[in-house]
């Protein structure tokens, strides 16, 4: 059997993959093979709960792939996530994506490019779009 790489040790789950240097907010919950990718200015806010196989993006290399290599750069556009947002499983969210605070971002959504989404959304669907709005309720309610 061969040798198993590592991924880099990081703060919030020994099996999610944080690539730069995200900002990520206090009290976050962050699952297992998720990844977050800060190379492109990445910040979370406090008390988000991203589930299993998330993927945040904020580079590509599109255009220098299709151009064979004569676009010389990698695309980067910041992510924003407001506070308390619930990201669930294998949701995919890509560069430049904004979601406002208090969303929900369904399970196998995927949030495409330059999306922005306004704080109490339900956001679902490939593409995700905003379905609903979501509402605060309080312990005992």
């Amino acid at each position: 059997m061969g040798h198993l790489a590592r991924l880099p040790e990081n703060p919030y789950n020994f099996l999610a993959w944080v690539i730069g240097e995200p900002d990520i907010g206090e009290g976050c919950w962050i699952g297992a093979f998720v990844t977050l990718d800060g190379s492109g200015g990445l910040t979370i806010g406090d008390g988000c709960q991203i589930g299993n196989g998330t993927q945040i993006i904020t580079h590509d290399t599109i255009r220098r792939t299709l151009t064979d290599r004569e676009y010389d750069r990698v695309d980067r556009t910041p992510v924003a996530i407001g506070e308390q947002v619930f990201i669930g499983v294998n949701a995919v969210i890509l560069r430049g994506a904004r979601i406002g605070h208090h969303s929900i971002v369904a399970a196998g959504a995927v949030v495409l490019e330059d999306s922005e989404f306004p704080p109490y959304s339900m956001i679902a669907g490939n593409p995700a779009v905003r379905k609903g709005n979501v509402e605060k309720r309080m312990k005992g309610e």
